[in-house]
């Protein structure tokens, strides 16, 4: 089985990002990056690194999105787990074989050419996770 290097971030599913950050960046002082739209997954995102791993906030971007109906029916709070590895589409090929139920069957690759692709919580104990290979 492939290596797991970290977990590269935590993401909370939050009503607004900007809202949010009085908390983690007024009260906390943690030092948020840009506020980036992220149309793919209708989604706002910005991360607040904390040493080797980060905070991601993310906000549903429209109305009738998966991230907006979650947001509905659990509310704000801890939305996944991110981890980076190495080969992440040998790895979705090994989690297929070994029966792991996958919301990505092949990564997603953003613009910034890092792939990525989740498991689905029914195969990780209710867990929504994440998984990241980042560019070279």
């Amino acid at each position: 089985m492939q290596e797991i290097k970290r977990i590269h971030h935590i993401a909370v599913l939050v009503d607004n990002i900007e809202a949010s950050l009085k908390f983690w960046h007024e009260i906390l002082g943690i030092e948020a990056s840009h506020i980036s739209d992220v149309p793919k997954e209708a989604a706002r995102v910005t991360f607040l690194p904390l040493g080797e791993s980060e905070i991601e906030l993310v906000q549903p971007a429209t109305s009738d999105s998966g991230l907006s109906r979650f947001l509905e029916k659990h509310g704000p709070g801890m939305h996944h787990l991110c981890l980076e590895v190495d080969d992440l589409p040998r790895l979705l090929i090994q989690l297929k074989t070994m029966g792991v139920l996958l919301i990505n069957d092949e990564p997603k690759v953003s613009e910034d050419g890092r792939m990525y692709a989740f498991i689905h919580p029914k195969s990780s104990d209710g867990v929504l996770v994440e998984l990241y290979q980042l560019p070279e």
